[in-house]
């Protein structure tokens, strides 16, 4: 098995830094990775960090963490994560173990935000810590 873990991000995360910061904070996406890469390095892992506004892009790379046997996926999936049976389906679909990443704590949202299709899949869900909450779920994919 890969010491890769597959970090996957989709709709609207590319604003990160801009976008709500009051809700999401100044962080970007590539201030995420930096942290990512440098905790990833000290672990013995690398990370392959993706984003994208499609979901048949999230459920390809799902796919894909499974065929090259990936250690983890990282999974945000934006607003995807409270519409979206087809990452369900993905999830359920693969061995890969797919841990549930949110800046924001979706619980304390508005009350469509309180479903999570991907969360009634994965692993775990680790929300509520910006940025951190990458970082914690990589501290969990490393001890799988």
């Amino acid at each position: 098995m890969s010491e890769t873990v597959f970090v996957l991000n989709g709709p609207n995360l590319n604003l990160l830094g801009t976008r709500e910061p009051d809700i999401y904070g100044s962080a970007t996406l590539d201030d995420i990775a930096g942290m990512l890469e440098d905790r990833a390095r000290e672990l013995g892992l690398e990370i392959d960090l993706r984003q994208s506004n499609h979901e048949g892009h999230l459920v390809d790379w799902l796919h894909e963490a499974q065929a090259v046997g990936a250690k983890a996926v990282l999974l945000n999936a934006g607003a995807f994560t409270h519409t979206s049976v087809a990452l369900h389906d993905a999830i359920k679909a693969i061995r890969t173990p797919v841990i549930e990443v949110h800046l924001s704590n979706p619980h304390t949202r508005e009350a469509f935000r309180h479903k999570s299709y991907v969360g009634m899949a994965a692993k775990a869900t680790i929300a509520g810590f910006g940025p951190l909450s990458y970082l914690l779920a990589l501290e969990g994919a490393h001890r799988l």
